[in-house]
């Protein structure tokens, strides 16, 4: 049965439902929670040092195979060596298309800084992302995207617009992902996506999504004090996760916004529409 949320995401797995989930939180990427919000990271150092290095070594390799083909498509007469011509012409247009699609992967990886955390509040039902504008599943770049590596897209969504899906990458280690479908209010129309929980080894490996869920709901499994910081070291995270990212101001008020009506109070306050 294929997803409900349309267009479908490349790679689909499963839908995720949402509501409280007894399966207590068994993952490192919860940062931070208390009483408000809670915010999990979706970069860890170690694999994003190992990923951003892997598609360097990539990209050094496809741009000796781009000038090597280059200089035999140069080489080749057209006529009397057709095939070797097409075969080398081919193989720099390739080249070039994998290029396209790996250097992203570079930009995103090179500037997510520190965790790129997402932050849910549970009281006015509000997700923000301060991330790399590479962070997501766009396949198709206008060129000029390509001189702008460090843009960030910083938002906010509504909790309700949410919906989690399951991706996989399509190889033997089974990898999968959770990824949140963007929908237009009331609709299963998909019009952006946020990357909530990346690749890793099993299909049923969906502890973010319920430990999210419950906390969203106030359900006894989110415990606040699961995370790499305790519920009362909101400064100490705030230093480690948000400060120097680019997060404006309005929007670590936020964070811990109680109320829809203090969240306008704030907006009003900062000029933000």
């Amino acid at each position: 049965m294929p997803s409900k949320y349309r267009p479908q995401i490349f790679g689909w797995f499963g839908d995720l439902d949402k509501g409280p989930y007894s399966v207590p939180l068994h993952d490192h990427r919860l940062s931070y929670a208390n009483n408000n919000y809670c915010a999990f990271i979706r970069k860890v150092s170690s694999d994003q040092i190992f990923y951003l290095c892997i598609y360097i070594i990539a990209v050094i390799l496809l741009f000796i195979a781009v000038v090597l083909l280059s200089i035999l498509t140069y080489l080749c007469n057209p006529i009397l060596e057709t095939n070797i011509f097409l075969v080398a012409l081919s193989g720099v247009i390739l080249c070039f298309i994998a290029m396209y699609l790996v250097i992203p992967e570079i930009y995103q990886n090179l500037f997510s800084h520190r965790g790129s955390p997402i932050i849910f509040n549970r009281k006015t039902g509000k997700v923000y992302v301060n991330e790399s504008d590479f962070f997501n599943f766009k396949v198709l770049r206008h060129p000029a995207v390509f001189l702008q590596p460090k843009k960030r897209r910083i938002k906010e969504y509504d909790w309700g617009d949410l919906h989690g899906v399951i991706i996989h990458n399509m190889s033997r280690n089974a990898l999968t992902s959770t990824v949140l479908m963007v929908c237009q209010p009331g609709t299963h129309q998909v019009i952006d996506h946020i990357m909530l929980d990346p690749a890793r080894a099993g299909a049923g490996s969906t502890f973010v999504w319920g430990w999210i869920n419950s906390f969203m709901v106030y359900y006894k499994s989110a415990n606040i004090d699961d995370g790499e910081y305790k519920s009362d070291q909101e400064v100490e995270f705030k230093a480690h996760r948000i400060d120097g990212q680019g997060w404006p101001e309005w929007m670590v008020e936020a964070f811990n916004a109680t109320s829809q009506e203090e969240l306008a109070e704030i907006k009003q306050r900062h000029h933000v529409k």
